[in-house]
């Protein structure tokens, strides 16, 4: 690990514990100047894991989340990356789940190579990417469509996706608590999840490394509750133990090798 990472993950421990630590504080604690800080806050912002406040930093909102178009271009490398992983992984003629998020709108569009995949959504933008294909079967769950991000929930999408029982069901999340929690901002949203989880012979999670320690209000599950986390950075220690506890497998993807520092 990076002594940048070092430091950036002692900023994030620091600010869970104290809701908020002052630029100044965290240059005098970390021994480096408050540019770098700067710095390092403004990285952890754009991961969605921190959020700047005059003078200093805290945790992101656990009641709102981002917009869908800032979410569309946070970490874009890192879920396209993750979403030819979770492809890697799906074999031809799977049935899916696929719900809500801008990471499985990217395994929607890795997953076009494929032949005779079985596609259920609660997801428009999936729907419109996966529907194109002549050899899928796309089914589209009724609801409330939000205008947001063209996600569909209500009793009606949980209604139809109980009908079904598939080989994978593939979900993102909005964040995973130091306790193992998967967390997300509607809970209507995660109802749907629920169901999801309940309806697949296995589950992936796809969520890249902003989601670690990541809160938000409404609780889905936890990590137990999956077969295979997918993301771009192995995650924290103490993450790491509760999956192998669990016997969740964990996939990271690397890097390509261009890319790579």
């Amino acid at each position: 690990m990076s002594a940048r990472s070092r430091r950036q993950n002692h900023i994030l421990s620091l600010v869970r514990r104290h809701g908020f630590v002052s630029i100044e504080a965290l240059a005098q604690q970390l021994e480096v100047t408050p540019q770098t800080i700067r710095r390092d806050i403004n990285e952890l912002c754009e991961d969605a894991r921190l959020q700047r406040y005059h003078g200093g930093a805290g945790l992101p909102s656990s009641v709102e989340n981002l917009s869908y178009s800032t979410r569309q271009v946070l970490c874009l490398e890192e879920k396209k990356r993750i979403a030819r992983e979770v492809a890697r992984h799906i074999p031809d003629h799977a049935s899916l789940f696929i719900n809500i998020g801008t990471t499985t709108e990217e395994v929607a569009k890795a997953l076009l190579d494929h032949s005779g995949l079985r596609v259920i959504t609660n997801n428009l933008n999936v729907a419109g990417i996966m529907s194109g294909k002549a050899d899928f079967e796309v089914i589209v769950a009724g609801g409330v469509v939000r205008s947001r991000d063209r996600g569909i929930v209500g009793e009606a999408t949980i209604d139809l996706i109980r009908q079904f029982k598939v080989d994978i069901g593939i979900i993102g999340i909005s964040g995973i608590d130091d306790e193992g929690e998967l967390l997300d901002f509607d809970y209507r949203e995660v109802r749907v999840a629920q169901t999801i989880i309940e309806h697949s012979r296995q589950v992936f999670l796809a969520a890249d490394h902003s989601k670690f320690g990541r809160s938000a209000m409404v609780r889905l599950g936890n990590l137990s509750q999956i077969d295979v986390l997918f993301t771009d950075r192995p995650p924290p220690a103490a993450m790491r133990d509760m999956l192998d506890a669990a016997g969740v497998s964990v996939q990271a993807a690397a890097p390509d090798a261009a890319a790579a520092e």
